[in-house]
């Protein structure tokens, strides 16, 4: 069996010849700090003892920031006005190989007064939480390379561990320059997956949320499983989600099965949507993983540092990015290291190539198809990898950190050269591109693929509550129409993204014209509407603002709605109404193309979203008067602005009225109609 050499790998005389070179060649001095442009925290552990790796201790922190482009002084300490952060903390040593060095990384919690409760803070513009990370950028002499790939993975749409540069204290000692990131865990704003129980071991419950990484273990953290590599080797597989010593058998034989089925497919190149390789991961979230380590050659890449995490009835997906700084030509030199080439594939070069799925996934004609897509998407000009926009991004950093780099250097001697260091990157990133470009195949197989004509035209995200409807979230619902003429099989479909989640059935058929309503409770939609939902789906929508993606089981965009609750969006706020698409034809990511619908009735055809004979309206556009004629008596009309405002109400109580609309300005609005059962939304013209 070949030895593959890794940090997990390192022999006990290795890694102490290791400290010894760093400690005889690094130089730690002290320095007189008084202020910066980046924020400055400043941490006093209680009588001022020494951080360990294990436990925790108890300490305060502040966080001294006036703002972006303000000079923070060590002074500003004691007013509270340039306070980010003043309060306690549980803090201790991370990392694994970075703890050979003199400069420490390291993890924390705030807490609240009491030493035991968590105490979640927004820090540095970051959404609240409790755990936080102070990364000592180990090993890079740029600096930057973590803060760049997060950056670009958040870029590209995905999720990857907010960051802020920072100048840190210890205890009265100037420790030097780090990022405050966050750690990755489980919520809303990280990774976005329920947190499963000991007790969830039962479908659905136990098919979600895991957070599952491929790394070295730390600690006492047991290996769950391993899976084979195409060096002879293999990669460990260990539960973050739940924690190991909380994961029960059942949770275990699941989330190793969703790996097992995704070796077994891409072996055998199975691209089925009902059994092989896209039936269990969410392809987008696997090419953008490989794209972020594929472009900065992480010699860690997928046998280290690789996290995968799944929801509850969801797909597995691949990330965040994490641990990024053997990366962009550099390694770990001093150990006689050098991996991270430019003319290499990082899942295929003899080293840490972690298991055997992701080459094969590679040498996949459709996936590689949508890699080479996905790589000439996000490298165009202007976008985020584009290489002159990477060494714009690459410049701006360098120039905000630069004199906290100076400092850096002289306490730790670590940053000898930052711009010939950043340079050098930028270079790199050049050669690696080129060499990229050269390698990837036409993704003309996998452009512009047809996909069904699915429409989401109603979004009910936060309905109001009464006497019999207690609960909101359980009132949620979604409705897909199909506009087409002919009958979509909706096998493969779902949304992608975070934190809404549903999967078609297998063969479920969706009619020409016909709606499917998705609930988030089915018993409860049907005691409310009289009729049952087609499906429920997991999770909750936000009742703030979500993009919810409809795509195939390739994930190739179907339909595509990013909502807000707040204007130009109309006002569907926990206020009885639910979102309306006024016609299928319109854009349904512009604001204008829906309105707030208050009815509280619905049904299979209570929406005609085309023109028929229902409604007749003349003239239309129209100066001032719009008459309005229907079959039956009409019980009620409502004319509705582009926000969604209802600016007039009438009740005629007759087939046919005329309605003067002189004194509105001129622009499109909507018209609802509402005759017997039936209700109308047509778009009027005021000119």
């Amino acid at each position: 069996m070949k030895n593959i050499l890794s940090k997990s790998r390192l022999s006990i005389f290795n890694f102490a010849v290791l400290v010894l070179f760093i400690l005889s060649h690094q130089k730690v001095t002290s320095q007189n700090f008084t202020d910066s442009n980046l924020p400055i925290v400043i941490i006093n552990t209680d009588d001022a003892q020494e951080i360990p790796d294990d436990p925790r201790i108890f300490g305060n922190m502040k966080i001294i920031y006036k703002g972006e482009g303000v000079q923070n002084l060590i002074t500003d300490q004691n007013t509270p006005a340039y306070l980010n952060y003043n309060g306690r903390i549980s803090i201790e040593i991370r990392g694994s190989s970075s703890q050979a060095l003199p400069k420490k990384g390291y993890g924390l919690t705030t807490l609240m007064p009491d030493n035991s409760t968590n105490n979640n803070v927004s820090l540095l513009g970051m959404p609240s939480e409790n755990d936080w990370i102070l990364n000592g950028l180990a090993f890079d002499p740029s600096l930057i390379r973590d803060y760049l790939s997060y950056n670009l993975s958040r870029q590209i749409g995905n999720y990857a561990p907010r960051t802020a540069y920072c100048e840190v204290v210890i205890n009265g000692e100037y420790v030097g320059l780090y990022l405050l990131q966050e750690k990755i865990k489980a919520d809303s704003n990280r990774v976005d997956v329920t947190k499963i129980t000991n007790t969830q071991n039962t479908a659905p419950l136990v098919t979600g949320g895991y957070i599952t990484k491929a790394d070295k273990t730390t600690g006492n953290d047991p290996v769950a499983w391993s899976m084979a590599s195409y060096t002879g080797g293999y990669t460990n597989f260990i539960h973050d989600l739940p924690k190991p010593e909380n994961v029960t058998s059942q949770q275990d034989t699941y989330i190793h099965n969703q790996f097992t089925k995704l070796e077994i497919t891409t072996s055998v190149d199975n691209i089925s949507f009902i059994n092989g390789y896209p039936s269990v991961i969410d392809v987008p979230s696997f090419v953008d993983f490989m794209v972020s380590n594929e472009l900065a050659s992480n010699a860690d890449g997928y046998e280290l540092s690789s996290y995968f995490h799944k929801d509850r009835n969801g797909k597995l997906r691949a990330g965040p990015i994490w641990d990024f700084n053997l990366t962009y030509g550099n390694d770990l030199f001093l150990w006689g290291f050098d991996r991270s080439h430019y003319d290499v594939w990082q899942f295929s070069n003899g080293d840490n190539e972690g298991a055997k799925f992701w080459t094969d996934l590679y040498n996949n004609p459709q996936f590689k198809c949508y890699f080479s897509k996905r790589w000439n998407e996000v490298t165009q000009a202007g976008q985020p990898m584009n290489l002159a926009s990477m060494e714009t991004f690459i410049d701006n950093t360098v120039a905000y950190i630069y004199e906290a780099s100076l400092r850096e250097d002289q306490k730790w001697g670590t940053v000898p050269d930052i711009y010939t260091d950043t340079e050098n990157i930028k270079s790199w990133l050049s050669s690696r591109t080129d060499w990229m470009n050269s390698q990837l195949d036409s993704f003309s197989n996998c452009n512009n693929v047809t996909v069904p004509s699915l429409v989401i035209c109603k979004i009910n995200y936060n309905p109001s509550t009464n006497g019999t409807f207690t609960n909101s979230n359980d009132q949620e619902f979604i409705a897909i129409k199909n506009t087409g003429t002919t009958t979509v099989n909706m096998t493969g479909v779902y949304f992608r993204g975070t934190g809404f989640v549903y999967q078609f059935p297998v063969n479920q058929i969706l009619p020409a014209n016909s709606t499917v309503y998705l609930a988030s409770k089915a018993t409860v939609f049907l005691n409310r509407y009289g009729f049952a939902a087609n499906g429920e789906f997991t999770r909750n929508m936000s009742n703030s603002d979500q993009d919810i993606v409809l795509a195939d089981g390739f994930g190739n965009v179907i339909d595509h709605v990013h909502y807000y609750d707040s204007e130009p969006w109309p006002d569907a706020d926990g206020n009885g109404s639910y979102l309306q698409l006024t016609d299928v034809i319109l854009d349904n990511n512009l604001a204008s193309s829906w309105i707030a619908t208050d009815s509280n009735t619905l049904g299979t055809g209570d929406f005609d979203f085309t023109a028929d004979d229902f409604v007749k309206l003349a003239p239309n556009p129209t100066t001032d008067l719009l008459q309005v004629k229907t079959p039956n008596a009409i019980s009620q009309i409502e004319i509705v602005d582009s926000n969604g405002r209802i600016i007039q109400t009438l009740t005629p109580n007759s087939n046919a009225v005329d309605i003067n609309l002189s004194k509105l300005a001129s622009g499109m609005y909507m018209i609802k109609v509402i005759s017997q059962a039936r209700t109308s939304v047509r778009k009027i013209i005021v000119q």
